[in-house]
This record gives structure tokens, sequence and C-alpha cells, in this order.
């Protein structure tokens, strides 16, 4: 933006300089060029003069010695030309030059004639004057004066070579001007960008310094940190009320629980015997999704203070925690990759709860003989890490839900869980600065790939997050 701005001010100056500067060059010009035919114009008719009364009596001698010294001083040819077109008397070094045809039609008509009306830089033509002359009303000839334009085209030169230096200064105030002033008017609108980006990236307590810029951007600043105060204590209300009421209900939750255990000591019939067994699976349903919100609520609440971690120490201790619920369901869960240390930086636990939510989810929804493989390996300058299950999978609709809270898929309605799982490991990994994906496996099952930046130490590399199978 303050390139775009440092321009328009630029191409304005260049419009205005343009605007004074062609006219004044054109003035500075045409009079030097009219100063120069003045002088020619007051010499032709000096010879003029002279003239009337040699043409008139023939005798042109003491004409072509002041022609010849008047040549010979200044470097200027004249000519002096009857009324028949004929030379009388010509000057060293007449150089007859173009258009002295017309300066003396002109001058026999009884005007006088000057050209060129201005001498440019690139024209070499020279000044040529002519003058009638007259003796008693009658036209006897004329006198014309050749001189060379270079002198004025080198003083019109240097004028315009003033000019533009003066132009170049001028532009380059105007830079400089306008840099200075660009930085003034968006520095604030520099730092709320970057505020702007602080606070989506996670750092709620991020603000914009409101003393800086033109009032009507220090108002801005000042409505901007006002605004982001809001929403921070709003939010901050908003996660506060749901660790607390989480919290809260787990006493009641539990103390119900205990009475409804108690009840099935009482019980012998087994309708009776079935719906306490289903009173219990609901209270530690209940539980659980009061710990989802409890795990949600701190993961939302934490600052984005990031450490580094071994990514597949991490890994390799997350699966084997999981291999025996695994086993238990008959499900092959195994470590790919990970031969070294992979660091990864993130926020604290973010690795350990994301792969937790990722394997819970893939054990849970594979069937029996199934494989869940989890891939740790370097990619595109990160760390990558799979979880690659083969069981039902998910439908492209149902991948873009998957990650909102308490969303469940319309077959796992009755499957235990609370629907907050990816929501935890997206706002994790978001947190971390790193991404979620998931796509459909071939043939059947479903993939989940986590990327995390690099820690210290990871080796820079890339590959695809692969299968062993």
């Amino acid at each position: 933006m303050r390139r775009r701005l440092v321009i328009s001010y630029l191409l304005l100056m260049v419009l205005v300089l343009l605007a004074l500067e062609t006219p004044l060059a054109m003035i500075l010009a045409t009079r030097e060029t009219d100063q120069v035919r003045a002088d020619r114009l007051a010499d032709a008719t000096r010879y003029a003069s002279l003239a009337g009364p040699a043409l008139r009596d023939g005798v042109v001698g003491p004409l072509g010695a002041e022609l010849a010294s008047y040549d010979e001083l200044y470097g200027i040819g004249a000519a002096v030309v009857d009324r028949d077109r004929r030379a009388v008397v010509l000057s060293p070094r007449y150089p007859d030059p173009p258009g002295a045809e017309e300066a003396v039609r002109t001058a026999l008509a009884g005007q006088q004639f000057t050209g060129p009306a201005a001498v440019w830089p690139w024209q070499g033509a020279p000044i040529v004057v002519a003058v009638p002359i007259n003796d008693g009303g009658e036209v006897l000839g004329a006198v014309v004066i050749s001189s060379r334009a270079d002198p004025v085209r080198r003083a019109v030169t240097t004028w315009w070579l003033l000019l533009a230096v003066i132009g170049v200064l001028a532009m380059l105030a105007c830079v400089l001007t306008a840099i200075r002033m660009a930085g003034w008017v968006l520095r604030p609108v520099t730092e709320l960008d970057a505020v702007t980006h602080e606070i989506a990236e996670g750092d709620s307590a991020a603000r914009v310094q409101h003393q800086l810029g033109p009032p009507e951007l220090r108002r801005l600043a000042v409505s901007f940190n006002d605004m982001a105060d809001a929403v921070s204590d709003v939010l901050d209300q908003q996660r506060a009320f749901v660790a607390h009421a989480s919290h809260q209900l787990r006493n009641p939750l539990t103390a119900l629980r205990l009475r409804v255990e108690e009840l099935g000591a009482s019980l012998t019939d087994e309708y009776s015997i079935a719906e306490h067994r289903f009173a219990l699976e609901e209270t530690d349903r209940l539980a659980q999704v009061l710990d989802a919100l409890l795990t949600l609520a701190r993961a939302e609440r934490a600052q984005n203070q990031r450490v580094t971690v071994d990514a597949a120490q991490v890994a390799a201790s997350r699966v084997t925690a999981w291999e025996p619920l695994a086993r238990r369901r008959r499900i092959t869960l195994r470590l790919v990759g990970g031969g070294g240390p992979l660091y990864a930086r993130t926020v604290p636990t973010a690795v350990d709860q994301a792969l937790d939510a990722l394997i819970d989810n893939a054990v849970k929804f594979s069937d029996e003989g199934g494989l869940v493989e989890v891939t740790v390996r370097p990619v595109d300058g990160g760390v990558g890490l799979c979880v690659r299950d083969q069981g039902r999978g998910m439908t492209p609709t149902q991948l873009g839900q998957a990650t909102e809270r308490f969303w469940r898929a319309p077959d796992a309605q009755n499957v235990e869980g609370a629907g907050l799982g990816l929501t935890i490991v997206a706002v994790l990994v978001d947190a971390s600065g790193g991404r979620l994906s998931m796509y459909p496996a071939e043939p059947k099952g479903l993939v989940a790939e986590l990327w995390f930046p690099v820690g210290e130490r990871t080796p820079q590399a890339r590959h695809e997050c692969v299968t062993g199978a």
C-alpha cells in the first residue's frame, strides 16, 4: 500500500511539473530565438538603409566591404538582392540557406521575414531574416541575413537541462516527502493488520498503539482496541462458563451415578436390570461429554506458547498406550516410520491429545481384523503424522462437518463419544500453527493427517505420508 501511495504522489508531481515546465521551456526557447531575431533584424535594417542608395546609384563597393566585415567579425552571412532576385552583394560565407527564397519573396513584397519562430534543441536550420530595401516607397531589393542557430540551440538546451534538474530534484523531494508521509499515515494501518493477524492466530492480548498516525486513524485504533477487549472478554466469559459448568456438574453427576448403582442391588427382573444398565451407560456418556468440554475449554483458553517435542517419541508412546484396547477389539495397531527423533513445535500436549483422539476414533470405527497405522515422517519442511484406518470412513459432506462441535455421523449416533474429539484436535492444531486434513482411504477407511511446524534439529525433507500396507 505504501508503494502505491508513493507512486500516486509521484505521478501527481510529474503531472504538475509537466504542466508547469513544458510552457516554461517553450517560452525560454522562444525568448532566446526572439533575442537573436531582433538583433538580426536590426542589422538587416541598417544594411537596407545603406543598400538603398547603392542600388539606386549602382555603386555597391562600400556595401560589399560592410557585409564582408560583418561576416568576418560575427561569422554571419548576408546578401543583397535586387527586385529581380539577383544577388547584388554576397558576404564570403553566405550559405544560401533553406527558406531563403521565401524570405526574399516576402521582403520584395514589402514585409519583413523572420524564421523560425523558435529554435529547438533538435533543429539545425539557421535563423533567416529578410527586410525590404525601400527608396521613396519603392522596393528596390532585399537584405537577407542567415546566422547559425547553434548558439541559440545551446542556450535553449542549457535552460532545458536546468529545468530537468530542477524537476528531478523536485521529484526526489516529493518521493522523500511521500515516503515519510505515507509511512506516517499507513503505520497505524500496518500495525492494525499485524495485530489482526496476531489475534486471528490466538494472541488475544495483542493491541494496536493508538498514538500513531493522523487523528482519524488514532480513533480507529482506539475503537479497534475497545472491540478487541470486548470480544476477548466475551470469549473468556464463555470459556470460563463452559469450564465452570462442566466442572460443577461433575459432582452431582458422580452422586447421581452412585445412587443409580445402589439401586441395582434392589432390582430383580430382567427389564429393570437392563434399564439400570442403560442408565449407568448414559451417566458414563454424560461424564465423557463433561470431560470433553473441559478439555476443549482449556485448549481454547490456552495461549500460543509453543514448545518443541519429539513427535516420533510421542507417537510411539500413544501407540503403546492404545494397543491393549485395539488388541481387545481384535484390531492391529502399529507405528510406521519414526526411526529417529522428529522435533515439532506445538502448544503443550497438542500432539498427545490429537493422536489420542484420532487413534480412539480409528479403533472405535474399525471392524474386527482391521488395521490402524500411525505414520510419522518429515513432510513439507515440518513433521507429519497420519492415522489410517480401514473402517467405514466418511463422505465428503461428512468430512466438512466432522470438526463441528457435537457433530456425529448418522450411523454413529449410538456409538460412545461426545462428538468433540475432532473439534479439540482442530483447535490444538490451529493453535500450534499446523493443519489437519482428512480424506477417504483406499479401498476403504479414513486418513487423518496432522502437520506441525518443524522444531529444532528436525531434518528438512519432503516425503509423502504413506503406509506400510
